[in-house]
């Protein structure tokens, strides 16, 4: 990209998407890759309380909880029964530090904090079934990140947005200590400083600029051209639903979405993976034209538990669609090739001998080849 991100704001959306593809076409060719998932949402409360958000729930609310160690192993074996590689664990953040309900229902479980659980479940998952964990837990400190790492593929945070504006009241962050972005920034940073392989990314239409969307991307693009460790980034559209505190505010229109995509094609280093859910948009093929090469994880057998009302599409439906824009639908690892290099230093060796022993979808070899 020879322009800076600044002027990208004044290029034609058609032209962005344009150098976009040509770019996603230089270095990932024609295979539109998504990992085959089963979500289990460790816990749904959580000590913020986002406007947009439709997945937490208030502690005295009748489907507060945390999951089991059974229920767990129950979700985990069915995604096993369908082909599932990955399991996404995704949780409210630290509802301990806020509820004394959270604390009481770790207290039972034999912990005092969510992050020494969420090892103990990764722990469980790995000694019974075949899969490898990805964990979504929000801000984490150093010595948290590091536990995980020996149990998990990877982790994932969303920036959302490094704009300390939409933490002012009257916007989606109020009073929300976790989406104060240095708080998320240093997340990342620490993941880089210990070599996580990391998913972050940006949440769009939540009364955001479009010089907010662009800072948060270069923000992210920064941290990757330091430390080497984000695979994926994805640019998320919210998504009005009844019942949140954001109910009546408009959605993005695809033209937004297409637009931001392929800015942050043109932004972030092209060996980052640029995601976007096919199951929030019923035009989501378009966004194939925008630069994207990854349609993040697909479950066959749980919803999508942070969008309830927002089906997963069918992946030989989705297959098929992808086609019809030119392009190859292919499976991925939960970790990507580039990360599963031993001497890079990025797995665990438990982990890494997984993820090396995992039957490779056919394909995947060629999937990669331009990597």
């Amino acid at each position: 990209m020879t322009q800076n991100p600044e002027q990208l704001l004044s290029m034609e959306t058609s032209k962005l998407m344009s150098l976009a593809t040509d770019l996603r076409q230089e270095y990932w060719g024609d295979y539109i890759t998504y990992s085959r998932k089963v979500f289990v949402p460790l816990t749904n409360m959580c000590r913020d309380t986002c406007g947009y958000c439709s997945f937490v729930k208030h502690p005295s609310h009748a489907e507060a909880e945390i999951l089991s160690p059974d229920q767990i192993l129950k979700i985990a074996r069915s995604g096993e029964d369908t082909g599932c590689k990955e399991l996404l664990f995704s949780l409210g953040e630290k509802p301990e530090q806020r509820y004394e309900e959270a604390r009481s229902a770790l207290a039972a479980l034999g912990h005092t904090c969510m992050s020494d659980y969420i090892y103990e479940m990764c722990t469980l998952v790995l000694n019974e079934t075949s899969l490898v964990p990805h964990v979504n837990a929000g801000t984490l400190e150093r010595h948290e990140l590091s536990a995980l790492k020996e149990v998990s593929g990877s982790c994932g945070m969303m920036l959302e947005n490094v704009s300390r504006r939409l933490t002012q009241k009257g916007f989606p962050h109020y009073a929300c200590p976790d989406k104060v972005p240095v708080q998320r920034i240093r997340t990342l940073e620490r993941a880089g400083e210990i070599k996580v392989p990391f998913t972050t990314g940006i949440l769009i239409g939540i009364g955001e600029s479009w010089q907010e969307r662009i800072d948060s991307l270069v923000a992210i693009a920064n941290l990757h051209k330091k430390y080497g460790h984000i695979q994926e980034v994805i640019v998320q559209n919210f998504q009005p639903r009844p019942g949140i505190a954001m109910e009546n505010h408009p959605a993005p229109t695809l033209e937004d979405m297409l637009r931001t995509l392929a800015m942050a094609r043109l932004i972030l280093p092209p060996d980052i993976s640029l995601q976007a859910p096919p199951n929030l948009s019923d035009r989501h093929t378009q966004y194939l034209a925008a630069g994207i090469n990854d349609w993040g994880g697909i479950s066959p057998v749980t919803i999508d538990h942070i969008n309830p009302f927002h089906a997963w599409p069918e992946i030989e439906m989705l297959a098929k669609n992808t086609a019809l824009m030119g392009c190859t639908l292919q499976e991925r690892l939960t970790v990507y090739p580039a990360y599963q290099d031993s001497k890079r230093g990025y797995l665990a060796p438990e982990i890494a001998e997984r993820v090396g022993n995992m039957a490779r979808p056919d394909g995947y070899a060629k999937s990669q080849e331009l990597r």
